[in-house]
């Protein structure tokens, strides 16, 4: 049984998710459509959506850039910091598989190689308005309870 704490807790996540932006390794093209989500031309924090800078309160971790051999661990920590319920979404075709950086040595590939991944937004770089559909996917998804990634 969900307690009314925990159904409070819940919603709040739903209606105000905090994301968390981690590059973990490309060109930064992600990064400025991801930064652009918080221009005055989209706006994305009259929803609720804020930028977290501390891993120990966000709900959301947006991953851009492929992971390679020297974040992979500083990735997982990040995530291992989150507190449960968290989501993990890859943007990017670098942070979906790898990219076009996929193959190289130092390169692992995409974010799902070091943790659960729960939705994908890819594109190169994807325009802000695919990662506000991937984002309220991911709430959507969250919302009727939608299978979780565990990691």
């Amino acid at each position: 049984m969900i307690t009314p704490h925990v159904r409070l807790l819940n919603w709040a996540r739903l209606k105000s998710p905090w994301i968390l932006h981690f590059n973990s390794g490309a060109c930064n093209s992600c990064d400025i459509e991801l930064v652009a989500l918080l221009s005055p031309r989209y706006d994305v924090e009259r929803f609720g959506i804020l930028l977290e800078p501390s891993p120990r309160h966000a709900d959301v971790l947006m991953v851009t850039g492929a992971v390679t051999r020297q974040c992979a661990e500083r990735l997982r920590r990040i995530y291992d910091q989150m507190p449960e319920p968290k989501f993990v979404v890859a943007i990017g075709a670098c942070a979906c598989s790898g990219g076009v950086f996929s193959g190289s040595y130092n390169v692992l590939g995409g974010a799902d190689k070091v943790i659960p991944v729960d939705i994908y937004i890819p594109g190169c770089p994807p325009k802000p308005e695919a990662i506000i559909d991937g984002v309220i996917k991911l709430l959507k998804k969250a919302e009727s309870g939608g299978e979780k990634n565990n990691g």
